[in-house]
Order: C-alpha cells, then sequence, then structure tokens
C-alpha cells in the first residue's frame, strides 16, 4: 500500500508543477492589463514610498507594454508564443503523472530547465538592462519550479525501489 500513497503523492506534486506552468502561460495572455492592475496596486499601497525604484520600474514596463501594444499590436505575438510555450510544456509533463517512473526523464529536463531560467536571468538580464531586484524575481521561478521537481524526483527513486521490492518479494 505505500507505493499507491507515494505515487498519488508523487502525481499532487507534479500537478503542482503542471498548475504553475498553466498559470506562468495563461498570464502571459493579458501583460498590459495585468501590468496596468500591478501599477494601481503598487499606487494604493504607496509602494513609491516604500520602495521606489521598483514601482519606478513597474511604471515604466507598464507604459513600455502600453504604448507598444497600441502602435505595434504584433510583438504581442512573440508573448503569445511564450504562453503556448508554457502551455505545451505543462501538457508535457503529463507523462510523468502518468508514469512517473517511465518518465523520469522528464523530471531531470524540467530541473535543467529551471536551472535555464537562472542562468538566462542573469545573464541575460543586464544586457537588457533588466534590474538585479527583477532578475531576482525572474530566477525565483526557476527556485519554485525546482523544489516540486526535487521532491519528484525523490519520490521517483522511492516508488523505483518499492516496485524492485514488489517483484523480488516471493509470491504469497
Amino acid at each position: 500500500m505505500e507505493a499507491v500513497q507515494v505515487l498519488r503523492s508523487t502525481r499532487r506534486w507534479i500537478a503542482l508543477f503542471i498548475l504553475g506552468l498553466v498559470l506562468s502561460g495563461v498570464t502571459a495572455f493579458p501583460l498590459v492589463h495585468e501590468t496596468s492592475w500591478l501599477v494601481r496596486a503598487a499606487q494604493a499601497v504607496s509602494l513609491d514610498r516604500h520602495l521606489p525604484a521598483l514601482n519606478a520600474w513597474l511604471v515604466r514596463v507598464e507604459t513600455a507594454l502600453a504604448d507598444t501594444s497600441s502602435r505595434y499590436p504584433f510583438l504581442a505575438y512573440g508573448t503569445d508564443w511564450l504562453a503556448f510555450g508554457h502551455l505545451v510544456i505543462a501538457v508535457a509533463f503529463v507523462g510523468p503523472w502518468r508514469d512517473p517512473v517511465r518518465n523520469r526523464w522528464m523530471i531531470d529536463v524540467g530541473l535543467i530547465a529551471c536551472a535555464g531560467v537562472i542562468v538566462l536571468a542573469f545573464t541575460a538580464g543586464p544586457v537588457r538592462g533588466i534590474p538585479i531586484y527583477w532578475r531576482l524575481i525572474d530566477s525565483s521561478f526557476g527556485l519554485f519550479g525546482a523544489i516540486p521537481l526535487a521532491i519528484v524526483r525523490r519520490k521517483i527513486d522511492s516508488l523505483n525501489a518499492l516496485e524492485a521490492l514488489q517483484q523480488t518479494a516471493p509470491a504469497a
């Protein structure tokens, strides 16, 4: 019965990771509206008094997205593909959800991708003029994605060991 419990727990962690990918994907579509909402929320809590640099960055991003959206709406097509990519990756993790042991390699790919998020944030970020605090926020997605995947990887090892024990156990 322990293998069933480990499998259920493994699937819950994978489902959490899939949910994170879906949310990241879906929220990449309405960026103009989201940044407008974020700036209004920042004004409501007087972010400009507490963290003026962050507030200035949010206003700058909102202005750039609104201006770009009205003058060059076709550029949003790039973030549409970003969103689509997140959704496709989420679907790819259905394989590990269905059969974690057989699809462990996909968990390893996910862990590598999570590390890549951090590398990209700190290599491309400075080139693009992204402030350090924003690169830290971007990096947190890699970190918070790696946590459930690392747990899943450990649970898959347990499942693998339990399956091996069941195969070597004498028939009752």
